[in-house]
């Protein structure tokens, strides 16, 4: 056995001999088995906390800390505890648009986020982009079944850019609710990424179905759930996603809200 040491912040260092001392293991055996599973990741796999019906029904409380999140990967997005404004997940880092954007590099615990490690299966060169709805159809091609999951990126210079981000509401909101007070940003000529996914419709109960798509500039400064948009050219990189790994909430009000309603209609609505 090899003797490995590394500097980690001390709030993962807490959680870390937390988790050890609950349930019966070593340091040495829960690091090693923390590596094993991040270096050996398979780029198929999404990784979510919580689900869309919880998201749905008000459950906005953090449940899994953002240091665990980005150990699943560094592609994604998500929201923020209270539905502090929109999650990006790019090139591992972790953004939060809320009129302004930052960077959060602060442990700090998430409702709601899915992630992946990114590695493109495909790549289209999209021309004449009119709408978000062009992008869509152009990426249609390239989902080889309708009943599995996609992680897709797409850079470039956007002519209009049309995105909003929700912000915080009372506890217990629901989302219908929240949506109707959320802001919206329009940008022109700005360069950036879509970081978005594609659900099943199956998969209403626990994910966004179709498109979901969220926008940060280049330069870090702008971004948004993204509604609509245009382009000249755009590259987009998808990517197959057959793995889909649930993180649920063990504490909360996840624990206690009724989440038999199917929120299908609802999600329509608010996105």
């Amino acid at each position: 056995m090899a003797n490995l040491a590394v500097t980690v912040p001390s709030s993962l260092e807490a959680a870390a001999r937390d988790f050890s001392k609950q349930h019966k293991t070593s340091l040495d055996d829960l690091v090693s088995a923390a590596l094993n599973e991040y270096l050996h990741a398979s780029p198929r796999r999404l990784y979510q906390i919580s689900t869309s019906t919880a998201l749905v029904e008000g459950v906005y409380s953090g449940s899994v800390s953002s240091s665990v999140l980005l150990g699943h990967g560094d592609f994604g997005l998500g929201t923020f505890e209270g539905l502090d404004g929109e999650m990006i997940i790019l090139d591992g880092e972790i953004y939060q648009a809320a009129g302004i954007v930052r960077r959060r590099s602060d442990d700090f615990l998430v409702p709601f986020a899915s992630i992946t490690h990114f590695h493109e299966d495909a790549v289209v060169q999209i021309e004449k982009v009119a709408s978000l709805k062009d992008i869509e159809l152009a990426c249609d091609p390239h989902r080889v079944s309708e009943n599995l999951f996609y992680a897709l990126r797409v850079d470039g210079v956007f002519d209009t850019l049309h995105a909003r981000a929700v912000h915080p509401v009372a506890k217990g909101s629901r989302l219908l609710d929240a949506a109707k007070a959320q802001q919206e940003f329009h940008f022109d000529n700005v360069e950036g990424t879509l970081v978005g996914l594609w659900s099943p419709r199956y998969s209403s109960s626990f994910s966004v179905p179709g498109y979901h798509f969220h926008f940060i500039s280049k330069d870090r400064t702008k971004g948004g759930h993204a509604l609509d948009c245009s382009a000249r050219q755009l590259r987009a990189s998808v990517q197959i996603v057959s793995e889909y790994d649930v993180q649920l909430p063990v504490a909360g009000s996840f624990l206690t809200t009724d989440l038999d309603r199917d929120p299908a209609s609802d999600l329509a609505k608010a996105e």
